[in-house]
């Protein structure tokens, strides 16, 4: 009798350990699982530009290369969307030069940066886009951003100062590095609340996507 209470023990014994390690193992799938999760963009904050509302219903993060052909057709595509919801949509850029293969990529997300810092940014990224054939793979781009500047009436000095400014070059490297963190791989990429996205064929594939993430 006593030898069978000794097995029913050992055997209960087994039982609690097996337990604790099938807890600590699901334990550890769900924190592996999560880690999908993250691969969503980081949440908006002060330092992103933003052309609407944070508290907009529907909230597109584009990552997006100036010098990026792709990108430069989706320029007015966003522009007549942002202009059709209005206040329902914001739209936020974020730096992911891909300067492997375009020479002024990370130069131009600068220009935008310096340009923000005296409150530009978007007039600035617009010039880049619509006139992106003048200075994509042109050696003097440089001066052709000092001339967008003088355009926009930008503190000139300024300016030339914020292009070489280590914190807007940190700011840049930070954004694609947090790109590559969540699987972006080219551009543009987008994401509605959190959610990334195929690319729309066009404007009315984009629109049809923002009405029903609207009607959700």
């Amino acid at each position: 009798m006593k030898k069978n209470n000794a097995f029913l023990w050992v055997g209960f014994g087994v039982f609690i350990i097996a337990s604790v390690f099938g807890i600590i193992f699901l334990g550890a799938k769900t924190d592996k699982s999560s880690g999908l999760v993250s691969r969503e963009p980081q949440p908006i904050s002060a330092s992103d530009w933003i052309n609407g509302e944070m508290s907009a219903e529907v909230v597109i993060i584009e990552y997006s290369d100036f010098e990026c052909p792709a990108c430069a057709s989706y320029f007015p595509i966003l522009k007549d969307l942002k202009e059709k919801f209005g206040s329902q949509i914001a739209v936020v850029y974020r730096h992911f030069p891909l300067t492997q293969i375009h020479r002024n990529a990370e130069l131009a997300s600068l220009a935008s940066e310096a340009a923000g810092r005296q409150g530009k940014f978007w007039e600035m990224h617009d010039l880049l886009f619509e006139n992106q054939r003048n200075w994509s793979a042109n050696f003097g781009a440089k001066e052709i951003f000092i001339g967008y500047a003088q355009q926009l009436q930008l503190d000139e000095e300024q300016f030339i100062n914020d292009l070489d400014a280590k914190d807007l070059q940190d700011k840049v490297s930070a954004s694609y590095r947090e790109g590559v963190s969540i699987g972006i791989a080219g551009t543009p990429t987008f994401f509605l609340n959190g959610e990334k996205i195929s690319n729309p064929r066009g404007y009315e594939e984009f629109e049809r996507v923002i009405s029903e993430k609207l009607n959700q």
